[in-house]
């Protein structure tokens, strides 16, 4: 059994061959389909070539919204003030539990080798 991401993933694989193998016979030999040439060939390019053109400026406007749309960083001087900040503070530390004398002490049970 195959996951979602999987089955997505083997759709859009055949769809790319199937479009692909598409282009090349319709630009190796337009005239299979009963087409002019020079026409068929000069339109399959320019829609490619559109294509890819607008693909270029949707990954362009989309690297600018996110530019525009991510807060700015700490500047780097707040950055260090707060790092010598922390270590200037001093760590308190809890005392050790004391052990009561009535409670007798743990003793190591560690079975040991005989030599």
């Amino acid at each position: 059994m195959v996951s979602k991401d999987q089955g997505i993933g083997g759709a859009i694989l055949a769809v790319c061959v199937i479009v692909a193998v598409g282009y090349v016979i319709l630009v190796a030999d337009p005239g299979l389909f009963g087409w002019d040439a020079t026409t068929v060939r000069l339109d399959a390019v320019l829609i490619l070539v559109s294509i890819a053109f607008i693909a270029i400026l949707m990954i362009g406007a989309w690297i600018g919204w996110t530019m525009a749309t991510t807060p700015p960083p700490k500047p780097i001087e707040e950055i260090t003030t707060e790092i010598e900040e922390k270590k200037e503070e001093p760590k308190v530390e809890e005392p050790a539990p004391a052990q009561s004398a009535e409670a007798p002490a743990t003793e190591d049970k560690t079975p040991k080798k005989k030599k």
